[in-house]
């Protein structure tokens, strides 16, 4: 066993460590009744420790998988650079042994885990919160879908500069740096690279029904949109787009009026888009709907590495105590002051006790999803005075957080 630790329920001994390839099939199958997949085989290339995936498993005293969760490997972006981030999924407990704390174990061992590999945050999609936030998980943002009536995008009209045409595998690489250059800017969006999304130009193009290109009178890709079709041509007939990305405004209004083009056989269009985004701007937002929400939630991991990991605001240049409880990652807790510089941040153990906040509030803060006036309101912040206040609430100021990537 890698990483081997004891936890103890109702007088039973458990371990926790990582899986091994000879977990692989308890694995699948602990997931498979916890998500409903019961019906399908086991891919013979699966594995619970591929590429960029770390498994952690409970076992009883009889060496049987009864809890597991994955630590995947991937970056976010906050403040214009990329943080190092444990992501959260394929968290199951076998039914006999829910509400008994082995969730908890296994989830605590998985953060010491990906702190050692070099995380300094932690994000997840749950189906539930309330076990997250025990562990100092808080809800910052959530992927949706929007629908709206193709016939909404009537008036937008495509720019002469601009024509469309289908994308090829070579403008993979450009398509990939339009994603990047956006989401640079966001708050919470993810890299899409490393071992999780490194595709060849054929698996990126390939779960799409189609992806369409805005080009330039120069002949440059400017924007694209990726898209699926529904079944049929009657009124409830849809596309999705999963990405609507560009660089300028004609480029988004040429997207735009080609995905109102559905409007005779697609109705409904339904739509992913981070808030805010420059597609909003140019819509009709009257007879849309949320067709899916899906909650996403954030937990510093390290609390001084990620404080040093994100861009800061250039134009702050300060200081402040900050006192953080943290019973879960318990290297967390203390006192510190918190230095913002140049757009560099650094949080430095003091002697001084500062405004306190709990692990959920440094996360919503740390993503700039609340503010300490709504965070001392929900009793995650005391302490302190309107000074820190002023100085937290403008350091976090910025896009609402987004992620448009489900895991």
């Amino acid at each position: 066993m890698v990483n081997a630790r004891e936890c103890e329920d109702d007088g039973m001994s458990f371990s926790v460590c990582r899986l091994a390839p000879k977990d692989q099939s308890a694995a699948w199958k602990l997931g498979a009744i916890a998500f409903g997949y019961i019906d399908r085989d086991m891919p013979a290339s699966w594995s619970p420790n591929a590429p960029g995936r770390r498994s952690w498993g409970v076992f009883d005293e009889e060496d049987v998988l009864v809890a597991k969760a994955v630590d995947r490997e991937q970056r976010q972006w906050f403040g214009g650079r990329l943080v190092p981030t444990c992501g959260v999924a394929g968290v199951a407990v076998a039914p006999e042994h829910r509400a008994s704390g082995l969730g908890r174990a296994v989830l605590t061992q998985l953060l010491a885990g990906a702190r050692d590999r070099g995380a300094v945050i932690s994000t997840l999609f749950a189906t539930t919160p309330w076990p997250y936030r025990r562990l100092g998980w808080e809800e910052v943002g959530a992927l949706v879908y929007q629908a709206l009536p193709a016939s909404a995008l009537a008036g937008v009209s495509s720019p002469m500069n601009m024509r469309l045409r289908a994308a090829h595998e070579g403008d993979v690489p450009r398509l990939r740096g339009i994603y990047q250059a956006t989401a640079r800017t966001s708050t919470g969006m993810m890299e899409r690279s490393g071992p999780l999304f490194d595709k060849n130009p054929t698996e990126f193009l390939a779960p799409f029904d189609g992806v369409t290109v805005a080009v330039n009178s120069a002949g440059e890709v400017e924007g694209y949109s990726a898209w699926k079709r529904g079944t049929g041509y009657d009124a409830n007939s849809t596309v999705t787009i999963d990405d609507l990305v560009a660089l300028t405004s004609d480029a988004t209004r040429a997207l735009l009026a080609n995905a109102g083009s559905w409007a005779s056989v697609a109705p409904t269009l339904l739509i992913r888009l981070p808030h805010p985004d420059p597609a909003l701007t140019m819509m009709s937002s009257i007879r849309s709907t949320v067709r899916s929400r899906q909650p996403w939630m954030l937990r510093v991991v390290d609390a001084a590495g990620a404080v040093a990991a994100r861009g800061w605001p250039t134009l702050i240049d300060g200081e402040v105590g900050l006192s953080l409880e943290d019973d879960v990652c318990a290297w967390n807790g203390g006192d510190y002051r918190l230095v913002l510089s140049g757009g560099q941040g650094r949080l430095e153990p003091s002697s001084v006790h500062g405004a306190r906040m709990t692990a959920r509030g440094f996360a919503l803060w740390y993503a700039g999803a609340a503010g300490p006036e709504v965070l001392r309101r929900a009793g995650l912040l005391t302490g302190g005075d309107l000074s820190d206040d002023e100085f937290l609430g403008t350091a976090t100021a910025g896009p609402t957080p987004s992620l448009l990537d489900y895991f």
